[in-house]
């Protein structure tokens, strides 16, 4: 038996849920459209054990989303994850951010594409077939009217995913589907974990790091007049 703790902090939504084998027992979450994981983290992780009735040293396994995303969002999750593994002396497992957005829609057909807004007209995106295999790797890339044309020739492509908002108008083709309000959540990394736990495919506490795609930018501050 394995109960793990997971975080997913990589956009707007802060995620935690507490998953017993796979199963999903717990889920908290917050999306107010803010970038409030600093303050909202530690209170949602502690109400979620409350809930579930466990302690922190009942825990098996701490998981936390990887990235891409937001870097700021992504150094809050990490941090608090490694720091639970280091003091508890439990495993960390890392889940692909984009995988556990894509595991949150079900299709018979075609492809999906989870999409995570990377400024201006940039997402962070992969493809995966409709069992959840990767078929295309992730990239950081500028969408334009001949994005994803070789699948979308070939079938419906689902697009998801806050980045996939700002695509609708670009990505007219007839087998192009959008689906609306989706992120990344804790409740998707459930069987992600568990399957990573049971293969021990866990990270190194002290070396893990966020799977940030490309450099953080600083935006510079505008000159005042």
């Amino acid at each position: 038996m394995a109960i793990i703790l997971n975080i997913e902090t990589a956009t707007k939504n802060c995620s935690v849920s507490i998953v017993k084998n796979g199963e999903l027992m717990v889920l908290k979450e917050l999306n107010d459209g803010n970038y409030s994981h600093a303050e909202k983290l530690h209170p949602l992780i502690e109400e979620i054990l409350e809930e579930a009735k466990i302690t922190l040293n009942k825990i098996d396994a701490f998981a936390v989303s990887k990235g891409p995303g937001s870097y700021t969002g992504l150094r809050i999750g990490v941090s608090a994850v490694k720091g639970l593994s280091f003091s508890l002396n439990k495993p960390l497992i890392s889940v692909e951010t984009l995988e556990s957005l894509a595991n949150s829609i079900k299709i018979d057909d075609g492809v999906i594409v989870p999409m995570l807004d990377a400024r201006r007209m940039e997402v962070y995106s992969s493809v995966y077939d409709k069992n959840y295999n990767k078929i295309r790797e992730i990239r950081a890339e500028v969408i334009n009217e001949n994005s994803f044309s070789e699948y979308l020739l070939k079938g419906k492509v689902y697009f998801l995913g806050d980045g996939a908002e700002k695509c609708k108008e670009i990505l007219t083709h007839k087998n192009a589907i959008f689906i609306d309000d989706k992120f990344p959540s804790a409740k998707e990394m459930a069987k992600l974990s568990f399957e990573k736990y049971k293969n021990s495919n866990f990270e190194d506490v002290a070396y893990f790091e966020p799977f940030y795609l490309k450099d953080f930018v600083v935006t510079p501050e505008k000159k005042k007049v």
